[in-house]
């Protein structure tokens, strides 16, 4: 289960995950790094941005559909000019906070370019991969254990949940009101329920098959040099348009 994974045998496709999760990760400190009034080094993250999504293949929609995500954020950074302390400046009538329009700006900028490259990661690398990838990076154990299972199972909760909505539709109960959803609190709680006695029973068979605390490991071994030079290319690229910027400032 990975929606947002587009398949492709793309070069950034190919790279080992772990070396993508660590050039999206340092690309996106340097972006954080980045001081809000350099315009132009935000400009050159969004062409690095483009140049790698044209390498992986991955259409400007379906990016652009997705970034959606970020909604409630860019209408916080819309509120802040009105709002904001300080200098103002008129704009069409309307007087706008300085800082208000440069902590706007900071969050969508940086939002945005977050959310590019967080898309772009997961279009290239399936989910199941970005767990490989994280125990590969020393991700502890523990977390990576959890995610492996939840990405195994959040199919069967999910078709769970849909039998029993089924099932209280079946029976004509259909909750429209706040006042009426005693029946889904019912359920909520069932499943957790279902969900934790399936998982003691998962886990006493994994234990009577050998399990001792980690499950098997894919046979790839982990990324070559070529890989984590190649994958470097973003946030080195990143790096020296920040320091340019800032020589040029």
């Amino acid at each position: 289960m990975n929606s947002l994974h587009l398949s492709g045998t793309s070069p950034v496709h190919r790279l080992s995950p772990e070396a993508k999760v660590v050039a999206v990760l340092l690309f996106t400190v340097v972006v954080v790094l980045t001081p809000r009034e350099e315009f132009a080094a935000f400009a050159g993250y969004a062409v690095l941005l483009a140049v790698v999504a044209a390498v992986a293949r991955v259409p400007a929609g379906w990016l652009l559909k997705r970034t959606t995500i970020e909604l409630p954020f860019v209408l916080l950074a819309v509120l802040l000019p009105f709002f904001g302390h300080g200098a103002r400046v008129d704009w069409l009538g309307l007087s706008l906070s300085v800082e208000g329009l440069y902590g706007a700006w900071n969050i969508f900028a940086k939002g945005t370019l977050g959310v590019l490259a967080s898309l772009l990661l997961a279009a290239t690398t399936t989910a199941r991969d970005l767990i490989h990838g994280l125990d590969r990076l020393r991700c502890p154990t523990v977390i990576t254990q959890i995610m492996t299972f939840m990405l195994r199972y959040v199919d069967v909760l999910i078709d769970d949940a849909r039998r029993m909505r089924i099932a209280r539709l079946s029976r004509g109960y259909d909750p429209r009101f706040l006042w009426q959803v005693k029946a889904f609190a019912v359920g909520v709680g069932a499943l957790f329920l279902r969900s934790y006695e399936r998982g003691e029973r998962v886990y006493l068979a994994m234990l009577s098959r050998g399990y001792a605390g980690r499950l098997p490991s894919p046979a790839a071994g982990p990324a070559a040099a070529r890989e984590w030079a190649f994958s470097s290319a973003l946030p080195v690229a990143a790096a020296g348009i920040a320091v340019a910027a800032a020589v040029l400032a």
